[in-house]
């Protein structure tokens, strides 16, 4: 393509918002552009990451930021290229990659105002090639939360200081294989795919051809989001049923950026919402929590189990970890172990004439209540309840809503 070609205007002083120029038609004009380069998982993905760079600009507005994290279990599966389009769509980015501690803590609490931190190959800070990387991960911790400072010993001549630099900023991650619980549960995880299926066209992203389109969009988002900056600051957007606690942190930004938006995006964003957080706690379970929804199943409809019967179904099931754990497998003094954490302990139980060591499922109750609990319903669908009914399309024409 060449740059005459182009329709759009080549340069920011070429930008007029024209009448009717309001947060839906901008955030329809950016969900086409980044389709234009980005193969998503899904439609909600897509949706989300849209929200997410309209989030960026309005930055002052918000309690928590939520991260976004472009992840795939292998190379070249399109994170870097997701991260590439962000760049120009967001304000102030920075491309942190094999950074310093003492660079990035500097741009994020520098004078030139928030960046927004594009951060690929996050995997050589939290993966296994990690080394030295405590002050980094410090900082990506702490900074969803405004007002966050990260705290650091500077020596100057003999005298050693205490400095605290402002953390808080808007932050996108790339990487291979996953991230820490204290930041994923902090995040819109995207899980990017290696090969795209011959329905997924893109094209190829050409910076020195491209890379002004998204300037401009991300010039329009500036003015807009500067005439809705007030009234998100006051928002308080309506979670759909099921999202609460830290998930609400995550999507409450997103869902007051499409209600302030309009048109289609605030039942979008609700679709989008509650199939993103449904698959995101369908992700692998740490051992405990995969050790209690084990025990449930083999439970059934029992009120009692010996120890010796619990661990003879753990062991056997063959694609469960049970049976092999370190190379040896799981015994009762493990089981006590893993189960203590939950507030559950051994006692002597019944089982016709016999007394033996073993658990209840009155003991058991709780924990499966609290921490086995049914997701929000699992699939975008039942997000129509509580979006009003058919969801529209970002194109504007009413469509079967998505299956997750």
């Amino acid at each position: 393509m060449r740059r005459e070609d182009m329709s759009m205007p080549t340069k920011a002083s070429d930008l007029t918002i024209i009448e009717g120029d309001g947060g839906g038609r901008i955030l329809n004009d950016v969900h086409a552009y980044l389709a234009r380069f980005i193969a998503y998982p899904s439609k909600e993905a897509h949706v989300a990451h849209t929200l997410w760079i309209a989030h960026c600009h309005l930055m002052d507005a918000w309690e928590s930021t939520p991260r976004i994290a472009f992840l795939s279990p292998e190379p070249s599966s399109g994170k870097t290229r997701a991260i590439e389009i962000t760049e120009t769509l967001v304000p102030r980015p920075v491309e942190a990659i094999n950074v310093t501690p003492a660079y990035l803590f500097r741009k994020v609490g520098g004078p030139d105002g928030m960046p927004t931190i594009l951060f690929d190959e996050i995997d050589t800070v939290f993966g296994p090639k990690a080394k030295d990387n405590e002050e980094i991960r410090g900082l990506l911790n702490a900074g969803h939360r405004r007002g966050a400072v990260a705290g650091r010993c500077v020596v100057r001549g003999k005298i050693i200081e205490t400095e605290e630099i402002p953390a808080y900023c808007a932050l996108a991650l790339a990487g291979i294989g996953n991230l820490p619980d204290t930041l994923i549960t902090r995040c819109i995880v995207i899980r990017m795919r290696r090969r795209r299926a011959p329905t997924e066209k893109v094209e190829a992203y050409r910076r020195r051809l491209h890379a002004a389109e998204g300037h401009l969009l991300r010039d329009r988002l500036v003015v807009w989001s500067e005439a809705v900056l007030e009234d998100v600051t006051d928002a308080w957007p309506t979670m759909p049923e099921g999202i609460e606690d830290r998930d609400a942190d995550v999507w409450e930004a997103l869902l007051a950026v499409a209600d302030a938006a309009g048109g289609d995006w605030p039942d979008l964003a609700r679709v989008a919402a509650v199939a993103l957080v449904a698959q995101s706690r369908e992700g692998t379970p740490s051992l405990g929590i995969h050790l209690l929804a084990d025990l449930k199943e083999i439970f059934e409809d029992r009120d009692s189990m010996s120890t010796a019967s619990i661990l003879a179904a753990l062991n056997a099931k063959e694609e469960a970890p049970w049976g092999d754990l370190k190379g040896k497998p799981l015994d009762s003094r493990r089981l006590a172990y893993f189960l203590k954490k939950y507030g559950v302990r051994s006692k002597d139980v019944r089982l016709g004439e016999t007394v033996v060591k073993g658990y209840t499922r009155a003991d058991l109750w709780d924990q499966w209540s609290r921490y086995l609990a049914v997701p929000p319903p699992g699939s975008a669908t039942s997000a129509t309840s509580a979006t009003g009914g058919d969801v529209v399309g970002a194109g504007g024409a009413v469509g079967e809503v998505w299956e997750s």
